[in-house]
This record gives C-alpha cells, structure tokens and sequence, in this order.
C-alpha cells in the first residue's frame, strides 16, 4: 500500500476498503461488483506490503457473500463482511426514491482542494489522488469559520481522469474531511466501522458526494455519505462511526 494514501496516523479506510473489495471481487468472478460492504477498522494501516485473506462463504446465483481480512505484520488491520453481486444484471430502470439529487453550483463557482496549505497536503497527500470541488457555502471549516450544521459537500473525481467504477465508490464514500470539520472539531477521525451499499454502476463524469452528521455522543459520532452520479442517480450509500478527532 502506497504512503501517497495516508492521512494522519495511517492510511484513508476507502483506499484500504477499495483495495480488500478488488481482492474479494477476484474470488467471485461470476459476482465481480460490491453490493453491501461492512467493514471493522481494527487498527491503522500503514504503507508497504499486505496481504488480502479472502474467503467465500456463500455462491448463489444472484450474490455471493465473502469474509477478508487485510493483514500487514501479522495483524489484522480490516475486517470485513460483504454481499457481491453483478450490478448489469439488476433491472436498471427499478428505481423508487424520494431521495433528492445533491443540487452544487457549477465546478467553476465551487473551492478546489488544490488550495490546501501545504502543510495540509503532507500530512494528508492522500487529498491529492481525486479532485473536490467545495459548496462555497459549505467550506467556512477552512478558514476557521465552520458552520455548525455538520455538512460537507463537494464534486468529485479521480485525479488520473479515471471513470468512476463500482470498487472506486467503496473509497468516495469516505473520501471527503471529516464532517465533524463542520463543527469546528479538526483533525484525524479514524473509522470505528462503515457500511456501504453500492446501488448501481456509476455513469461517465463527476460525482457529488454529501458528509452528514447529527449525533456526537460518547466521544463518537456518525457521518452519512451520499454519492450521486452525473446522471442524478444515487449510486453509493453509507454510514460510519468514527472517533472524534483527538
């Protein structure tokens, strides 16, 4: 694993949850894409060498459902369950939400993260592997003026053009600072435990993800993720708790 992903103390839990569901989806090559996804931070990862311990528990004819570990040293640093599946294969045009498109300004209007301090970007170069693009309503935590609501908002894509996929979401999802950033409480918040849903196949273009919280409680505290494709489709959910930053 790459130094290149690391904030803070370790490496970003999507850039490791990403990594563990392409093992998990070389074990499964009828059932290539994530559908559920539950992952335990055990402890924090760093760069260099690590192996994907993957073991199918159950092959059906629609999912597929498949344990791995990440271990580096001997430990395991990322535990998780998942549900597998092939995403062409789900009606596509089955679709009955009263979930609201993420509505940004246009990318021209909104605060890149290429304006990070430099001190930012070594100590988490891992921002510097996707663009975002900041709500200009939404970016006050950066300058020492947060908003209290406890919402982040941006545009997003990879920063070597590449399309969004299924694997890449499982990373989007918690990509963006952390939400409690909103609240004034800055620094590392390592994830406790997140889930994520893949609902669909993302199309060509930008994503819009959104960070939610509503409860601090016991030194922890949820964030919600939205990600939105280009065509205003909800491709990606989650949820994690996460410890606040110290």
């Amino acid at each position: 694993m790459s130094d290149g992903w690391r904030v803070g103390g370790g490496l970003n839990g999507g850039y490791q949850l990403s990594l563990l569901g392409n093992a998990m989806r070389a074990a499964l090559p009828k059932h290539p894409d994530p559908v559920a996804v539950s992952a335990y931070y055990i402890s924090p990862a760093e760069a260099g060498p690590v192996t994907a311990a993957v073991r199918p528990l159950r092959v059906g004819g629609r999912t597929a459902t498949v344990a791995a570990d990440l271990k580096q040293d001997d430990e395991i640093r990322l535990s998780v369950l998942a549900t597998y599946g092939d995403l062409d294969s789900f009606p596509a045009d089955d679709v009955r939400t009263t979930a609201e498109p993420i509505a940004m300004p246009p990318r021209e209007e909104c605060v890149p993260n290429t304006l990070a301090p430099d001190e930012v970007k070594q100590m988490a170069p891992f921002t510097q592997r996707f663009e975002m693009l900041f709500h200009p309503d939404e970016i006050g935590w950066a300058v020492g003026k947060p908003s209290g609501r406890g919402q982040i908002t941006a545009w997003f894509r990879l920063a070597d053009d590449r399309e969004p996929d299924p694997l890449s979401l499982l990373m989007a999802v918690d990509a963006l600072p952390p939400v409690t950033f909103d609240l004034g409480l800055m620094g590392w918040a390592p994830t406790v435990e997140l889930s994520a849903h893949v609902r669909a196949k993302p199309a060509p273009g930008w994503l819009r993800l959104r960070h939610r919280t509503r409860n601090i409680a016991g030194g922890m505290f949820e964030e919600d993720c939205e990600v939105w494709d280009s065509t205003d489709r909800l491709v990606a959910q989650s949820r994690q708790l996460a410890l606040l930053p110290r």
